[in-house]
């Protein structure tokens, strides 16, 4: 039997995607019945309904699914979406990017690399005196740039961003690569879903990261295109030109309006 806790967390998603999530935690169940129960009465990341948070985005919308690890481990982070971190609000400072932005070393290079993307910095001039000038520039009146994080993350779910990650919880005492195993079966159930949706196209899988690139081993990730990467808290994420290529003309660190 599903523990209340994740029946009434799936609720809360698109209503396109509920049979889905349930249908992926009976098979999370089935493949370890003693894993929900158990997760049920620990304490993990993210709280507050947010464990499903990621499928807001409708399902007949997505285009990409960018995977990562695992929730942050900071209760005021960890939002149910990745790589979105909830404790950063403004993006920009006087000194280039923000002190919270800075302090989240992924966030910060997945930043940078969309400047580079973007022809705003130079490959190999991306260090802090370059990025000032860039925040100056985005910073400045009317001149169309996102200025705050939850800006970002909804210009990535505009472009169809299904954001996720390998392992939806976080606990200190459980090694992540635990924690995706067990995850699987719920990720090919959603990942089955997308492949069969009438009349759409199968949306790009991008996977950030070694807990991330190995769901490749999953029957049903050998049906989708896949872009593949570091994870971004390698500095070399920010030089990646597949990135580049793929985020580039999205053009992410401009507002709507101004695109």
């Amino acid at each position: 039997m599903i523990p209340s806790l994740f029946t009434v967390a799936a609720e809360r998603s698109a209503d396109a995607w509920r049979p889905v999530l349930f249908r992926g935690l009976e098979a999370l169940s089935a493949a370890d019945p003693s894993y929900l129960p158990a997760l049920a009465k620990d304490d993990f990341l993210p709280i507050q309904g947010r464990l499903f948070a990621a499928f807001d985005q409708p399902l007949d919308k997505v285009r990409y699914v960018l995977v990562g690890e695992g929730p942050y481990p900071r209760e005021a982070s960890a939002t149910g979406v990745c790589f979105m971190d909830g404790a950063v609000k403004e993006l920009w400072s006087a000194q280039g990017l923000s002190k919270p932005v800075n302090r989240a070393t992924s966030l910060r290079n997945f930043m940078k690399m969309l400047m580079v993307a973007d022809g705003l910095l130079e490959p190999e001039h991306t260090g802090g005196e370059s990025v000032a000038v860039v925040s100056a520039q985005a910073m400045a009146p009317g001149a169309g740039f996102i200025q705050t994080l939850p800006d970002l993350q909804h210009n990535l779910t505009d472009h169809g961003f299904l954001l996720l990650n390998a392992a939806l919880v976080y606990r200190p005492h459980v090694p992540p690569v635990k924690e995706a195993k067990a995850w699987r079966p719920f990720l090919e159930t959603v990942l089955d879903a997308l492949a069969d949706r009438p009349g759409l196209p199968l949306p790009t899988l991008v996977l950030w990261g070694r807990i991330a690139q190995w769901l490749e081993d999953l029957p049903a990730v050998s049906r989708f295109p896949r872009s593949i990467a570091e994870h971004p808290y390698n500095l070399s994420f920010i030089q990646n030109e597949a990135m580049q290529d793929l985020f580039g003309p999205m053009r992410l660190l401009r507002a709507k309006n101004f695109n």
